[in-house]
């Protein structure tokens, strides 16, 4: 089965925001990190029950650990239903958490 993977306007803003961030010093790496959190999505449209939970309360909402570099993102997302994924918000790893 596939999700179907909606990006919130948050996160939206968040890629936006990490994208600027790392282009203002290497466009090139901003691409490239840019392509990696929107290929990770083939994770989360595929199976994301195998992402770690966000929190112990609420099973739907879940975290998925995106690798780039040294370090890479996190992206928080919600399992709607059994047909959509919400991603709720991108950070850096090492940014302040979501919750």
């Amino acid at each position: 089965m596939s999700y179907r993977i909606r990006v919130s306007a948050a996160a939206q803003e968040d890629l936006e925001r990490q994208f600027e961030f790392l282009a203002a010093n290497d466009l090139p790496s901003a691409v490239r990190a840019r392509d990696a959190i929107e290929k990770a999505y083939e994770l989360v449209e595929a199976m994301p029950f195998a992402c770690r939970k966000a929190e112990e309360s609420n099973p739907f909402l879940r975290e998925l650990v995106i690798s780039f570099g040294s370090a890479g993102y996190v992206a928080l997302f919600e399992v709607e239903d059994e047909k959509t994924v919400t991603i709720l918000a991108i950070r850096h790893q090492r940014e302040e958490d979501f919750l």
